[in-house]
């Protein structure tokens, strides 16, 4: 273990070394920063974007004879009925 040496660099080497990765850091920082101006403008574009649509209840009650059946709805305003009813076809 005596006759380990250390390594000797000039000043100057390592003065430019040191000047580098402030450089370096300096731009990790600004891209960091870029990244979470980015994140949180996607956020507030998606919230806008949701923003615009609104929500729709409907409901619809039966009465009568067909009050035992479903209602299906196809998001196109088609209604359809199904279930227990009395239809007097005889023509």
């Amino acid at each position: 273990m005596e006759n380990e040496q250390v390594a000797q660099i000039p000043y100057f080497a390592h003065e430019g070394e040191m000047v580098r990765m402030e450089r370096a850091n300096k731009r990790l920082w600004i891209v960091i920063l870029v990244l979470i101006v980015c994140l949180v403008g996607s956020n507030i574009g998606w919230l806008v974007y949701e923003s615009q649509f609104a929500d729709e209840v409907i409901s619809i009650e039966q009465e009568g004879e067909t009050a035992n059946g479903n209602n299906i709805f196809n998001g196109t305003g088609e209604m359809t009925i199904y279930g227990e009813g009395e239809a007097d076809n005889h023509h």
